[in-house]
């Protein structure tokens, strides 16, 4: 299993934790055993592998990390989508959202451009393009703005020295 097939198998839990009532934990232990693999690989290649051990720890600390600061992430997402509601937003364009914007926060051993990128790629499986789209945006602005290491898009760069010229 890749980290991004453990990635997206997280999205999938975080998205279920916006139906319930139920806690990170309890998703974890109920959807995170190789019986529960077995039966959701009939319907989705996803889940043909079980994760390792680091596979499995990743995945364990990002729907902990993603449900302990949901309304941290949440207020992020709604402050960046200009023009949108946050009821407006797609509960799987949120869940994949809220994973990034976790990765980019706490996680310091992945790079922001890499969360945003692995982001887009998940919402590409489940969202038309235009939310792909509009997420992607959200990303961009979150990163731009709250983390001064990542650098300009490059056509910023080129847009700027037009206008210095």
């Amino acid at each position: 299993m890749t980290r991004s097939n453990a990635r997206e198998i997280a999205v999938h839990l975080i998205f279920s934790l916006g139906f319930g009532n139920g806690d990170a934990q309890s998703l974890l232990d109920s959807q995170l055993t190789r019986e529960r693999f077995q039966e959701l690989a009939e319907d989705s290649p996803l889940y043909a592998q079980f994760p390792n051990e680091k596979q499995e720890s990743y995945i364990r600390e990002l729907v902990q990390g993603v449900f302990a600061h949901g309304p941290e992430l949440d207020e992020y997402i709604g402050r960046y989508a200009v023009g949108w509601s946050f009821a407006r937003i797609p509960r799987m364009a949120a869940a994949i959202m809220r994973t990034a914007m976790y990765e980019m926060l706490y996680m310091p051993d992945i790079p922001n451009a890499a969360a945003i990128n692995e982001a887009v790629e998940i919402a590409k499986r489940y969202e038309p393009q235009d939310v792909v789209a509009f997420l992607n945006g959200i990303l961009g602005s979150f990163a731009r703005a709250e983390f001064a290491d990542t650098p300009p898009r490059p056509e910023k760069k080129e847009e700027s020295r037009e206008a210095e010229q």
